[in-house]
């Protein structure tokens, strides 16, 4: 399943809204698990009859920094975190009408993830605490039905670029079971200094 979501991200970042695929009777009932509809009747492929056309639409995704309030869609965000027990998305708001944290110190940034219309997914930069030049992933929440669909390492991949292009690791404190997730993004077990892992800056190459 991660894989097809990959798959889809790839193919919504390349401008497409829909993925189409011929599918096997044994993969059928896993295709339709993942979002895929059959468009027709069974096709002579793969050397049988059960051929099976299936498609599936893809959610146009945006990005955008977070600047003056919190996004549109975000108190529904916000009523689903709570429910799950995430409440870091709590403190985001306390931290935000406060002023204490508005991701807006040099490297910083907060993003929101739209699927179509609708805030699927937010997370940010902040300066780590601890280590020197180091910034932290934080507040880093996808709404439940958009888990395994791309989103949530769409807006991992935007923070770590913006990391690696000002030259600094980037640090995170993992929550339970999703470890697994920062390390397919590229970062690597590290507990220490209030966090789970790191992602090492590219090295920069000696031309001389």
């Amino acid at each position: 399943r991660a894989m097809i979501a990959a798959l889809e991200t790839r193919a919504g970042e390349g401008g497409n809204e829909r993925c189409i695929l011929v599918s096997t009777e044994t993969a059928r009932r896993f295709y339709r698990s993942a979002g895929y509809t059959e468009d027709g009747p069974p096709q002579r492929k793969f050397g049988t009859a059960g051929s099976y056309p299936m498609s599936k639409q893809l959610a146009v995704i945006r990005l955008e920094p977070v600047l003056e309030a919190l996004p549109a869609g975000f108190d529904a965000l916000r009523v689903e975190a709570r429910a799950e027990g995430y409440k870091f998305v709590e403190r985001l708001v306390a931290d935000w009408a406060s002023g204490e944290l508005r991701f807006d110190r040099p490297g910083e940034v907060l993003l929101a993830a739209y699927a179509g219309n609708e805030l699927a997914a937010i997370g940010g930069l902040t300066l780590d605490p601890v280590l020197p030049d180091a910034l932290r992933v934080r507040r880093f929440y996808v709404r439940k039905r958009y888990r395994r669909s791309g989103i949530g390492r769409r807006i991992a991949t935007a923070l770590l670029k913006r990391a690696s292009q000002a030259g600094r690791p980037a640090t995170v404190n993992a929550g339970p079971g999703s470890a697994v997730f920062w390390e397919a993004v590229g970062f690597v077990s590290d507990e220490r200094d209030g966090h789970t892992h790191l992602f090492p800056p590219e090295p920069t190459t000696d031309r001389n």
